[in-house]
């Protein structure tokens, strides 16, 4: 069974860090995209980063272009979320997805998805 597991979610205050993780097992990676993507109360699914595991190109959303950094260890075959400067907005579930491509994890799509990791960001 394909399994995308998330760690390291939690609650900061703004301004604050967070470092996600995830570990993928019984999965190719192969050359599709591998990121993620956020689900909050009230407001549709938005796709966070991704990095293409074909050619390595990292995509983020406008929202968090400069706090966000995606990083991958292939060897470990682990993908990373590092998070700074938090604000409020980034409050949400964090799922790690694999998907076709980039262009589509961007929009939401996904074919295999971890549990999800909460953050909170709140004072």
């Amino acid at each position: 069974q394909v399994q995308l597991a998330e760690s390291g979610g939690g609650l900061v205050q703004p301004g604050g860090s967070l470092r996600l993780s995830c570990a993928a097992s019984r999965v190719t990676l192969g050359y599709y995209g591998i990121g993620w993507f956020r689900l909050a109360p009230g407001k549709e699914r938005e796709g966070v980063s991704c990095i293409s595991n074909s050619d390595g190109t990292i995509n983020y959303a406008d929202s968090v272009k400069g706090r966000f950094t995606i990083s991958r260890d292939n060897a470990k075959r682990m993908v990373y979320l590092q998070m700074n400067s938090l604000i409020s907005d980034d409050t949400a579930v964090y799922y790690c997805a694999r998907s076709p491509d980039c262009v589509a994890l961007m929009r939401g799509v996904y074919d295999y998805r971890g549990q999800g990791t909460q953050v909170t960001v709140s004072s």
